[in-house]
């Protein structure tokens, strides 16, 4: 059986990304990481992303960076266009961490951290 290849998207200061990554440490799994914050927000990754998840799940609505933005920018996000100009802008708005799968979940992309579910994709 193949390990997925994984790739990590977030912001390395993170507590719910350094809780990822140190958990995919520890299984002995190999990932890449992607720093917003260096290398910028993949924008053709955010269509892909709001597709697989949906805006809900991917736009946080309720950190403290969104709170922080002018209401009209807030109101910007109100479609799904509109939502990725202002995660492009505002990095920080995007939850994390988000988990591109290959392998056995080929495709799947996950927003956050759960180890029993990234367990089962893993297939452990």
């Amino acid at each position: 059986m193949s390990t997925p290849t994984i790739t990590i998207y977030g912001i390395p200061n993170c507590d719910t990304v350094k809780k990822a990554r140190t958990w995919l440490t520890a299984q002995g799994v190999d990932y890449q990481f992607h720093d917003f914050k260096k290398q910028g927000v993949p924008a053709e990754r955010l269509s892909d992303w709001l597709k697989s998840v949906g805006r809900d799940k991917l736009l946080n609505t309720k950190g403290t960076t969104w709170r922080k933005l002018d209401a009209e920018v807030q109101a910007r996000a109100g479609d799904d266009a509109g939502a990725i100009e202002v995660m492009k802008e505002h990095a920080s708005v995007i939850k994390r961490p988000v988990a591109e799968w290959d392998g056995k979940a080929s495709g799947r992309v996950t927003v956050g951290f759960d180890a029993g579910k990234w367990n089962e994709l893993l297939g452990n």
